[in-house]
């Protein structure tokens, strides 16, 4: 259970916030919106309603106001692309310095006005973690990340030392101490840059989707890491879609915000009395609270999966598209073995769900389908037709892959190129070309940034727009890591929908850590723990098994508990 931290945070009633905003507005310069100055793609305007790309784009965020004091902490909630990330940048710096357009209003740090702070400056105050750890991390090692920063603020190196080993302790991060950056998880990279931030001892903390890599054991090592800084005065600020996990931290304030705009600033209660959960996913008992016909959210939300799960045991076996063989695989001759063994069919009309622990194999398992990575022994078998027989093209033609990071995807000066690219490669039929292009951008809700260059997105769109950028290529498999990583409620229920009702979609595969997803989604779940496969079942029949939730850090939610109660009640 996460307890709130005691009033001894800060005694002084006198002492100003540990930060304060007036009327923040800021909006993009037209010529490079979101991307830094050295960048020099033309960029469109998103506004409809704005003719010609001279126009000036509409602000991405208006009249901002708020305050934190010392220890306490602040959520930030709100649809993809509302201003989020964008407000965060003004927090630390990255707005002016680094991001240019119009900025007007006021924000005081520690008691003191920002304006004509440096960013040096600001990075003794203010510490941030980003959504996507792929653009914070520098470092080739563990340790030489976590170092970094204290290396620019000529901190001595004997203070150096005990810092980072006081980090790597407090995130039980010592056994990382000289891996390779480049080789570990997603979920790890996260926790690697929370130390980055952690080492640098700033009174403020900005976390941009903090949760949405992690496993249950790493959230909550990031609770209890937040807990503590509250409980010694920091005062934290978190970005998150996952509202239902930050919750749990008992905020003391809520921010909602729409288009650029706060529409709700006040406690939990009042949030959950307020918020829509058609757009913000709530836990399960607030949503039941908030409907005005309960009944109609289970028999839409809850009775097709208990449905689903109980008839999955009568299920017969679909004609196999894609079938692991014993496959083993180790990335050197002589290194450690990451799969041990793996077995398993995925028959036409599946949708499947990969859960496991952060650096549980995962990913380089769905490589193996891809043909990224071969089996050093076992088979993996496309269509009947061993992958290690067939080429990039062929592949390609066949299956395709979301990676879990948009920025190790996208390239291409504009989002309608980065959807025409994998067409175009494929020599599509122009006319074949361009529907299967406006059928991506409109089911991922990226047609009206067709002209923009996918940089200037935030990290939900940018997801959105490489999930589309494979869909458009009209893949018979789709392999999607983290597809959900970014996206409010609404936008990831639209395109999860899409897949799902796709006829020309042979089986799909999705490696997540959102439980919930896979209850609503699927009708399988592999769990892999330990680069082993240990369960393969009905979403119900294995989540419903806590033990084994536990060893493989999975946390039930909300959701999950409520099904089995209903699953209960159905039985008896």
């Amino acid at each position: 259970m996460v307890t709130h931290p005691d009033n001894t945070r800060d005694a002084s009633q006198d002492a100003p916030p540990a930060v304060a905003v007036k009327g923040l507005s800021f909006r993009y310069r037209a010529l490079d919106e979101e991307s830094p100055p050295s960048k020099k793609t033309r960029i469109a305007v998103p506004d409809s309603s704005v003719a010609g790309a001279e126009a000036k784009p509409s602000y991405a965020i208006r009249d901002i106001s708020f305050s934190l004091a010392h220890g306490e902490l602040l959520l930030i909630a709100g649809p993809s692309g509302c201003g989020k990330s964008t407000l965060l940048k003004c927090l630390n710096g990255l707005i002016p310095h680094t991001f240019r357009g119009e900025l007007s209003g006021e924000i005081w740090i520690e008691g003191r006005s920002a304006a004509g702070m440096s960013l040096r400056e600001r990075a003794r105050y203010i510490g941030t973690m980003l959504q996507d750890p792929e653009k914070q991390i520098v470092g080739s090692t563990v340790e030489q990340e976590i170092a970094f920063g204290l290396e620019n603020l000529n901190v001595p190196r004997a203070e150096i030392r005990r810092r980072v080993d006081a980090v790597l302790q407090r995130l039980h991060l010592e056994s990382f101490r000289q891996e390779a950056t480049f080789a570990l998880s997603g979920g790890q990279r996260q926790q690697v840059a929370a130390a980055g931030v952690l080492v640098m001892q700033p009174s403020i903390f900005l976390f941009d989707e903090p949760f949405a890599n992690l496993d249950a054991r790493a959230i909550d090592e990031l609770e209890e890491l937040i807990n503590s800084l509250r409980a010694e005065g920091r005062a934290v600020i978190i970005v998150e879609h996952r509202v239902e996990e930050t919750l749990k931290l008992r905020p003391d304030k809520v921010l909602l915000m729409r288009d650029g705009r706060q529409v709700f600033l006040g406690d939990v209660s009042s949030f959950l009395e307020m918020a829509d959960p058609e757009q913000v996913k709530l836990p399960i008992e607030a949503t039941l609270r908030r409907a005005t016909e309960p009944r109609q959210v289970v028999e839409r939300l809850v009775r097709p999966i208990v449905t689903r799960s109980a008839g999955a045991a009568e299920a017969h076996p679909a004609e196999p598209v894609l079938v692991f063989e014993n496959v083993h695989y180790r990335y050197e001759a002589d290194g450690e073995e990451i799969l041990h063994g793996i077995s398993f069919r995925v028959g036409r009309g599946e949708t499947i769900a990969l859960l496991g622990p952060n650096g549980a194999g995962k990913t380089t398992l769905v490589k193996q389908a891809l043909g990224l990575l071969r089996p050093t022994a076992g088979t993996v078998l496309l269509y009947g037709e061993d992958t290690r027989k067939l080429s990039v093209a062929q592949l390609a033609t066949r299956i395709g892959y979301v990676f879990q990071s948009p920025s190790a995807m996208l390239f291409a000066p504009t989002v309608q190129k980065e959807l025409s690219f994998g067409p175009e490669n494929l020599r599509f039929p122009p006319e074949r070309l361009q529907r299967a292009v406006q059928r991506a951008a409109e089911a991922l809700d990226v047609a009206r940034f067709a002209e923009r260059s996918p940089l200037s997105l935030s990290f939900g769109q940018q997801k959105r727009v490489s999930i589309a950028s494979v869909l458009a290529m009209e893949s018979r498999i789709l392999l999607l890591d983290e597809p959900t990583a970014g996206q409010d409620y609404r936008s990831y229920i639209s395109f999860m929908e899409h897949l799902r009702e796709l006829p020309e979609l042979d089986a799909l595969l999705f490696i997540t850590h959102d439980l919930d997803l896979a209850l609503r989604y699927t009708q399988r779940v592999l769990l892999l723990k330990d680069g082993h496969l240990v369960a393969d079942g009905a979403p119900l029949e294995v989540l419903a098994d806590q033990t084994l939730l536990e060893s493989c850090n999975l946390r039930p939610t909300s959701l999950l508990r409520y099904l089995l109660t209903e699953c209960s009640r159905s039985l008896a």
